[in-house]
């Protein structure tokens, strides 16, 4: 081999992207099963509709972090030994939308495993000692993070982002201090017994193991389609919550967008990865390395059932907190005036695509990309329509998107240190 020369590069085009068999569990309520998999590992994700939208925050936080807690048959530390046995461990994330518990094993083991977390959940009898443990130690965590300057601009974005909606509630200390273990009780009658709202499986399972985890989950499931809310609309301005003590100032900027399913979403992604959703970004290059001013700044789009939005967050010294905004609104302003330059705009499309190949690759990956966009009613040829477009946008169209969608005016600007 020749190191004195590169290797040639070739353009990335489509990527055969693999879908999972699906299988109605009833007329709502669908199982994915991504079959395909070379190795012994199998993962079960089940998502129920028992997200925070669904009651108060301290309420669904609460109840999704005792699911496991015991049973009338069962102690916690049954529970949490019979899975130790099968080899498998489980996660628990909490949404607006919903909770997605995910569980890890062997495939031999991965069916009986589900067996044991599926009862541990459904059958949930929330004990008052295990109850009174995870209030306190919620309550603790509470006390704790509310001194953080990153959690006080955050809860400040939200109720900005979403104001004057249910989304834009937030639990403090009082209502944690006041719940009570039957409204956890009737919380998770309401919205676990029957909330499985979809199932995914990736693992080279036997069929008669799948239609097991069928059997056991039917019963369980949402009998009406889903429905999310989707007129949001930000509040705009400029909020600064004081805080004496602090060292670093926490800086939350953003705006209501959409989801995959707008018909700019591809090009706002492009633009957002220009202004600061990788390491060369204009933001990381300008307030990092330039002016020193932050460790780390990004920008994301976050997307949810029925809409989006666009976040950019730091962490600056507190003297620094002007400047900073002022340079990101400089950013945003030399992307609404100026055509990007073909270099950068070169740039960031290699490493669009080059992200593309990494987050496609095996079929843990696959079903990963699939169910990000199932969830709007799309299918995997969504990403080659991605792909297609990384290398067919141009100056302009960055320009167009810039000017429709990184107006500071419309931004909500939320600072706390």
């Amino acid at each position: 081999m020749n190191r004195t020369k590169a290797p040639k590069t070739h353009k990335t085009g489509a990527i055969s992207f693999i879908s999972p068999e699906k299988i109605a569990l009833n007329k709502t309520t669908p199982l994915y099963w991504m079959s395909d998999v070379s190795n012994e590992t199998a993962r079960i994700d089940v998502y129920f509709d028992a997200g925070l939208r669904k009651a108060k925050n301290s309420i669904a936080s609460m109840t999704s972090s005792m699911l496991l807690s015991g049973t009338s048959q069962k102690n916690s530390t049954e529970i949490h030994n019979q899975l130790d046995d099968l080899g498998a461990f489980f996660d628990i994330g909490l949404s607006h939308e919903g909770v997605m518990v995910s569980l890890f094993a062997l495939k031999r083991n991965i069916s009986e495993a589900y067996h044991v977390l599926l009862d541990a959940i459904i059958n949930a009898s929330f004990p008052e000692s295990e109850f009174q443990e995870v209030k306190a130690e919620k309550i603790q965590n509470f006390k704790i993070n509310i001194n953080r300057v990153a959690v006080i601009a955050q809860r400040a974005f939200q109720k900005q982002l979403y104001y004057g909606t249910e989304y834009a509630m937030l639990s403090d200390e009082s209502d944690l201090q006041k719940v009570e273990r039957q409204e956890l009780l009737d919380f998770h009658k309401t919205n676990y017994v029957n909330g499985i709202f979809k199932i995914a499986i990736v693992g080279a399972l036997e069929e008669k193991k799948i239609q097991q985890i069928c059997d056991v989950s039917k019963t369980h499931c949402i009998e009406q389609a889903l429905e999310f809310k989707s007129d949001f609309r930000n509040k705009s301005g400029v909020i600064h919550v004081e805080k004496i003590d602090a060292l670093q100032t926490a800086i939350r900027i953003g705006k209501t967008l959409f989801n995959k399913k707008h018909e700019d979403f591809l090009d706002v992604s492009i633009l957002n990865t220009i202004l600061g959703d990788y390491f060369g970004s204009r933001l990381m290059k300008n307030i990092r390395e330039d002016k020193g001013y932050t460790y780390g700044i990004g920008s994301i789009i976050s997307e949810s059932g029925g809409s989006g939005y666009l976040l950019i967050g730091s962490e600056v010294g507190k003297e620094h907190l002007q400047p900073t905004l002022d340079e990101i609104k400089k950013e945003m302003l030399l992307l609404c005036n100026e055509k990007i330059g073909n270099d950068e705009l070169g740039l960031v499309k290699n490493h669009l695509l080059g992200q593309m190949l990494k987050i496609s690759d095996g079929p843990y990956a696959m079903m990963d990309l699939f169910l990000s966009v199932e969830s709007y009613g799309l299918r995997s040829d969504f990403y080659n329509s991605y792909i297609q477009r990384i290398h067919d946008i141009d100056a302009k169209t960055i320009l167009r998107m810039a000017n429709s969608y990184l107006n500071w005016s419309d931004m909500s600007v939320i600072s706390a240190g």
